[in-house]
């Protein structure tokens, strides 16, 4: 009998884009991944992985990754591609790019990214300090979560706020916009939690989510008109005489303006606006201030329309209103990210950033590369990784358009060929999960995450970070950060003398796989009970004067020139949509329909989209319709229907309910173009919204017809 081989076990850290990021335990075999659990010990993730994660292992070895280089021999988009050597694969993408720089500029060149990896070594910003160096274009990613980064960062500063593990101490929880069943479990099994305790939680959703159906009360807006909601409940918690006067004096700027501006938005107003009776409002908002302590969690559909980043400063601006901040499990939270010890100015390198390049934000990416947008030096090459654009950007059919350019040279590092890859003129294999040592940001949580490296990769696959120091290597870049291994890259993109990591280095996240910040506990965590808000007053900033818009940093590979720069208004307020039958009834005439995208159950953005049994799963591409609006289209449940608008269309099967209110529909992101006829970004619009260049691809008017 042969001897049996010994599994091994190491630690990991779910590298997608997640606000969970769980930790979790690799099992190999003969360097081979045979198995991955979730991390037991672990206090927020505590064993559990989502459904996308289970059998992790089998995507590392599935028969349609890619292995080698590769380069195109058939026209764009066919998928029709020989393999080559890496030698032959650099050789080529230096180049073309020395030969776009000579004709063009460096600016001609355009790095693509964004959080289809959350690693601080391989993921969205891996490629900045290469990029920089090469002066290449600034690229602006505002995918999802940029307009509520400037609305919290203007409202409460850089704060994580409060605590996802505290809420177990919260007695009234809301969830604003977030479908955490499906996009947030972990935090979600504590919010059950304290539900099984007593605390009464409220779902604000615009249609009955998988989280909604679980909430002690369903509160459905809607769609855009949340900033109404917020401002209504403002009325009443200051005419009623709930607001903490005695925090609001001692830990607040702008009261008094607030105050008067909020008399005017009474809930019959705001009943008007959003659909919700002035009676639910009165009651959401008296429950919600005399139930401390109070937490909300907000999703980051709330930034999806034209008003989305006003609408999370008036949110925002609830707790310090209340004195929710006052107590462990009181307070909002949003990314508790800005507390977390990450040097981006090092893993960016934007003193490497030649003075006065150009910036493009990926979801004007369609009208950029048709020549629609005029830019100073237009793009002739881009590099795409961790980022699949033509499902996950704007104006799909803008960006397939432009793709098609002959005179684009498009270089892809991928695991798969994808939508957009098969466009690429060079396919670069990119190693996975289990396969590359890392440390994955968390935008859900107080802990750092270490990922090792436990197998090699399959064929000639190599991290993201190893093809920039290859490609800076050919290029003769001679700075200290591309000769840096990944260890040696960890050791420099964490601030490891910070107060946040005492008693914490790398030694010991590789012994232990996680390790939490040094914040506070969940039981003592009140970061703002006494004010101490990281804003210029050290204050809540219900009013703010002179502030211009702007991107956070990270999403704009921490370059500082050509922000946004728009006025802010003084004080948060509603601000309606733009594309919606009120807002524009001429539109609404041919397109009288609302369409709401949220993230799927199965699949992260479109990650998985294309693995047969989260497919199965998952379900085909649908389109929730109310069963008076598929009574007057004459669709019944089951049919094949076309989605459309004057941007693009796709197809989907129908799902009559009631979930969904009459004049809205409801799908779900990340299918692949490839294996549909169409995708819901064929039909958005790439409008930024009010704040942080957000989108607003649920301020989008659509019609529903049988296929």
């Amino acid at each position: 009998m042969g001897t049996q081989t010994e599994s091994k076990y190491f630690h990991g850290g779910c590298p997608h884009d997640c606000p969970d990021t769980c930790s979790m335990v690799y099992e190999v075999e003969d360097n081979k991944l045979i198995g991955v659990k979730g991390n037991a010990d672990h206090p927020m993730t505590r064993g559990g992985l989502c459904v996308k994660l289970q059998d992790f292992e089998k995507r590392h070895y599935h028969p349609d990754r890619l292995l080698y280089p590769m380069k195109r021999i058939g026209p764009k988009g066919t998928k029709q591609f020989q393999r080559i050597s890496w030698d032959e694969a650099l050789d080529t993408i230096v180049d073309k790019w020395q030969s776009i720089i000579k004709e063009f500029g460096s600016e001609a060149i355009m790095p693509n990214s964004y959080l289809g990896n959350q690693g601080l070594v391989h993921g969205m910003n891996g490629g900045d300090s290469f990029f920089a160096r090469l002066g290449a274009t600034v690229t602006e990613r505002t995918f999802c979560g940029e307009g509520s980064a400037t609305a919290w960062l203007l409202t409460l500063g850089p704060t994580a706020g409060v605590d996802p593990e505290s809420f177990i101490h919260s007695k009234f929880i809301i969830i604003w916009a977030c479908n955490s069943v499906s996009t947030n479990i972990h935090h979600w099994h504590i919010v059950k939690e304290a539900q099984k305790k007593g605390s009464k939680v409220v779902v604000i959703d615009a249609y009955a989510s998988r989280t909604a159906k679980e909430a002690d009360w369903h509160i459905c807006p809607k769609p855009g008109t949340d900033g109404a909601l917020a401002m209504a409940m403002m009325h009443v918690i200051i005419e009623e005489g709930l607001v903490d006067q005695d925090y609001v004096d001692k830990y607040t700027v702008g009261f008094p303006e607030l105050a008067e501006l909020a008399k005017k938005r009474s809930p019959e107003w705001a009943e008007e606006i959003t659909g919700v009776s002035a009676n639910d409002i009165r009651k959401l908002a008296r429950e919600y201030a005399t139930t401390q302590p109070s937490a909300i969690r907000i999703g980051v559909a709330l930034e999806k329309s034209w008003g989305g980043g006003q609408a999370i400063r008036a949110v925002a601006s609830l707790p310090a209103l209340t004195g929710a901040w006052r107590h462990v499990g009181g307070g909002i939270l949003q990314f508790p990210v800005w507390e977390q010890p990450y040097r981006f100015d090092v893993i960016c390198r934007p003193d490497l950033i030649p003075e006065g390049t150009q910036v493009v934000n990926n979801l004007q990416l369609g009208r950029v590369l048709t020549g629609e947008q005029k830019l100073k030096v237009p793009i002739k090459s881009m590099m795409c990784w961790n980022t699949n654009p033509v499902t996950q950007s704007t104006e799909s059919e803008k960006i397939l358009e432009g793709l098609k350019r002959e005179d684009l040279f498009l270089v892809s590092a991928e695991h798969f060929i994808s939508d957009t890859a098969a466009y690429a003129d060079i396919l670069l294999p990119a190693s996975m999960g289990a396969e590359q040592e890392d440390i994955i940001l968390s935008w859900g949580h107080l802990y750092l995450t270490y990922n090792t490296k436990c197998i090699e990769s399959p064929g000639e696959a190599v991290p993201n970070y190893e093809i920039f120091r290859r490609l800076a290597k050919r290029f003769g870049f001679e700075e200290e950060c591309f000769k840096w291994s990944d260890t040696e890259c960890l050791q420099h993109y964490i601030d490891w003398n910070s107060p946040a990591c005492k008693d914490i280095d790398l030694d010991y996240l590789k012994k232990h796989g996680y390790a939490r910040i040094n914040v506070g506990t969940k039981d003592n965590r009140a970061p703002h009970k006494e004010g101490k808000f990281p804003t210029p007053s050290g204050k809540c900033e219900f009013r703010i004067v002179g502030a211009k818009n702007f991107v956070a940093g990270p999403f704009r590979q921490m370059y500082e020139a050509f922000q946004p720069g728009d006025d802010i208004p003084e004080l948060p307020d509603y601000v309606p949509s733009k594309e919606t039958a009120s807002a524009n009834p001429a539109l609404a005439k041919k397109y009288p329909l609302n369409i709401l995208a949220p993230k799927s159950h199965g699949f992260i953005n479109s990650s998985y989209a294309n693995i047969d049994n989260k497919l199965k799963a998952q379900g085909e591409q649908f389109v929730m319709i109310h069963p008076l609006d598929a009574e007057e289209r004459g669709i019944k449940n089951g049919d094949r229907a076309k989605v459309f608008n004057d941007r693009g269309f796709f197809e989907a099967v129908s799902k009559i309910t009631t979930d969904v209110n009459k004049g809205i529909v409801v799908t779900t992101l990340g299918y692949w173009r490839q294996l549909n006829n169409g995708v819901v970004n064929s039909v958005s619009s790439n409008a930024f919204g009010d704040m942080g260049n957000s989108p607003t691809s649920h301020d989008c008017l659509v019609e529903v017809q049988l296929a």
